[in-house]
């Protein structure tokens, strides 16, 4: 019997969820059924190189049904609209694309599958000022992308990619506007998308809150550092409780939301904790979480300020278990590579791409390196297609198909420290010096040349390979002879 392919997994997910209304309200009942063919057809008969040793399709089965399972929760409690976007948009999109014969039409012209989704800070500006932020708090006469540019961004995506999930950061999401267009009507014009925001949450009053379970196809990942002592020690006295209030009044309304945390030396093994998890999921309703180790290449950079490698470790000793035993939607964006087959960065097929508040196009949020810029592009008859092909991107998906991305099993890089810029530093370095990649802010350019930054990194990849490499050895790895019995 031949291998399941990702494709396949996803058709047949899509045919089984096809009358999703119909199971929601039992979905409890309904998908466990469900999961135990999918099991069957995705891990058992899966692909090894599409998509991975057994024990990473185990991973993306579980992270992949949690979304599924989260998605399902958002429909029992959604406002009307909610419940339209999440069953004819969102969750017939993540398990069956219908733009599929977009991204084959594209692979037949430039050589390889589009990236998935892009993430926009239209707005640079916050209302907070949070330590070591990335996107410092700046004036409000700063840049910022116009309308008109956002919108081009979301049509050519959708048109040429066949890609219907767009992320908003910032800065402060909320406080961009252009003209009388902010990023709610920005959704509201393009019901054909679904948008995850990155936001502190304090400007989500009850007439916010109303307006998106009006549009329905929104769903806020809100900051917090822990409880009201860890998050307001960074964001600043009263955020907590203006958190508080920013979920209570989407609760109210029927609007999805999940947790964005950031972890460090002293918060990291706080933030996935049972008191953490029960907490936010349980209490208060949170659908998801996303967590970001401390990058150190923000205003204050710290490199000691990383999570220390043995916690690392520990990290992701409890994350998989939140995943498979506990069944939330959680991922950590290192720890968790195998869920994405490693680094997604550089416009990767099934990828994405940053754009910041100047129109700067970097490879990842975390990678504050840029070729070009998107209002340039425009401005010139070119398309942000074309900038998917500079020597910095093309660079970048270099070293993943040389790293591990859709290689056998037994040749596959260690996925559990997929970053291209912190787990293999290096690499990351000679690349922008090679292709004269441009710093986006002071600090990215004191990075670059500062040596002692340098070796801190290397020593710090360095640690993180003698610990987890051996976790990758003994779960993940294959021998030809495993993979030919599949």
């Amino acid at each position: 019997m031949p291998n399941a392919t990702q494709s396949s997994l996803t058709e047949f997910l899509a045919k089984q969820v096809a009358n999703l209304a119909s199971i929601v309200g039992v979905w409890k009942v309904a998908v466990p059924p469900l999961e135990k063919a999918a099991h069957k057809l995705f891990v058992d008969r899966g692909d090894p190189i599409e998509i991975g040793p057994r024990r990473q399709r185990e991973d993306k089965f579980y992270i992949a049904s949690n979304v599924v399972r989260a998605a399902l929760k958002a429909y029992d409690k959604g406002s009307p609209a909610v419940c339209d976007r999440m069953v004819n948009l969102f969750l017939k999109e993540f398990l069956g694309s219908n733009k599929r014969h977009v991204k084959e039409e594209f692979k037949d012209k430039y050589g390889i599958l589009p990236p998935g989704f892009l993430t926009i800070s239209p707005g640079g500006i916050c209302n907070l000022r949070c330590k070591d932020c990335y996107a410092a708090s700046l004036p409000k006469d700063m840049p910022s992308l116009s309308a008109e540019v956002v919108e081009k961004i979301l049509d050519e995506k959708y048109e040429k990619w066949g890609s219907w999930f767009t992320v908003f950061s910032g800065g402060e999401p909320f406080m961009w506007r252009d003209g009388d267009i902010d990023i709610i009507e920005i959704a509201r014009r393009h019901p054909e998308q679904y948008f995850l925001v990155y936001t502190n949450g304090t400007l989500i009053d009850e007439k916010t809150a109303e307006r998106l379970a009006e549009v329905g196809n929104m769903t806020m990942a809100i900051s917090v550092e822990g409880f009201e002592k860890e998050t307001d020690e960074r964001r600043g006295k009263g955020t907590y409780k203006r958190i508080l209030t920013a979920f209570k009044n989407l609760r109210n309304a029927g609007v999805p939301f999940g947790i964005s945390v950031t972890a460090t030396p002293e918060n990291a093994e706080f933030l996935i904790s049972k008191e953490m998890i029960k907490f936010y999921f349980d209490e208060q309703g949170a659908l998801y979480e996303w967590l970001f180790q401390y990058m150190p290449i923000g205003r204050g950079v710290e490199v000691k300020r990383q999570v220390p490698p043995e916690i690392r470790r520990k990290m992701w000793e409890r994350e998989q278990e939140i995943v498979r035993k506990e069944r939330l939607f959680f991922a950590d964006f290192w720890n968790s590579g195998t869920f994405s087959s490693g680094c997604i960065a550089g416009g990767r097929s099934g990828g994405y791409l940053y754009i910041d508040w100047n129109g700067n196009i970097y490879p990842c949020v975390f990678v504050p390196y840029w070729k070009d810029n998107i209002n340039e592009v425009y401005a010139k008859g070119k398309t942000l297609t074309d900038t998917l092909f500079s020597d910095l991107f093309t660079g970048v998906r270099e070293w993943q198909r040389s790293y591990n991305y859709q290689k056998p099993p037994h040749e596959r890089g260690n996925e559990i420290r997929p970053c291209f810029i912190r787990d293999h530093h290096k690499v990351a370095h000679d690349l922008f010096i090679e292709t004269g990649a441009k710093p986006g802010y002071p600090s990215a350019a004191l990075c670059l040349r500062d040596p002692g930054y340098y070796d801190a990194m290397l020593h710090y990849d360095d640690e993180v390979a003698e610990l987890l490499d051996p976790i990758w050895e003994k779960h993940y790895r294959e021998p030809v002879s495993r993979q030919l019995e599949i």
